[in-house]
Parts: C-alpha cells; structure tokens; sequence
C-alpha cells in the first residue's frame, strides 16, 4: 500500500505564495490521475487541481491562473504551486492518488493551509 505524505502548509499573508508537497511511499509512475482537494470549515471537500499521467492538468475555476500542479516521477512527488494567495484558499489541502484498474484510491492526512494577514 502506497501512502501519501503532505508537506509545506503553513501561515501566510494575501498575495503571497506556498508549494504544497505529496510526498509518496512508492511509485506513482502506476497512478493514472493524482490531484490536490482542500476541505474549509464547515464546507464539503473539493477539488483543487489533478494532473494524469499523461502531464495533463485540470483546475477548479476558482484557482485557474493562481495555482499549478506538477508531479516528478523520479522523486515520487506531486506538487501544488500557490501563488496571489486569497483568504478563501484557508482549507486543509489533502493529496489523493487514483488507479484506475484495480479502483484503487488513496488520500494523504492532509496539510493546513492560512491565509490571514
């Protein structure tokens, strides 16, 4: 069972910038879709942004332009660039990784994110 570690969270100001780690225990060269969600009090979970394995890349519309994801396979690492950080992006951001021939899914213990001045 692979797991996932999340990293980088922390406190920062509006307009400011955080990368967000997904550090994973084995291989993801095997998943077919990786992707970051985020989960703010008293709101449901939702999806931030994936990435397949073929580099291809989806966000929500709330983060287009502002936000990146990237994965290195050599360093089994997905990535989450956050850049013009607004209050409204303060949420617990988890990783989740997705294997689609055996349904196989798994999430991260997930990472605080606080955008406060």
């Amino acid at each position: 069972q692979v797991q996932l570690v999340e990293s980088g969270g922390g406190l920062v100001q509006p307009g400011g910038s955080l990368r967000l780690s997904c550090a994973a225990s084995g291989s993801i060269f095997s998943f077919n879709r990786m992707g970051w969600h985020r989960q703010a009090p008293g709101k449901q979970r939702e999806l931030v942004a994936t990435i397949n394995s073929g580099d291809s890349t989806k966000y929500a519309d709330s983060v287009k332009g502002r936000f990146t994801i990237s994965r290195d396979n050599a360093k089994d690492t997905v990535y989450l660039q956050m850049n013009f950080l607004k209050p409204e992006d303060t949420a617990v951001y988890y990783c989740n990784a997705e294997r689609w021939w055996d349904k196989y899914n798994v999430w991260g213990q997930g990472t605080q994110v606080t955008v406060s001045s």
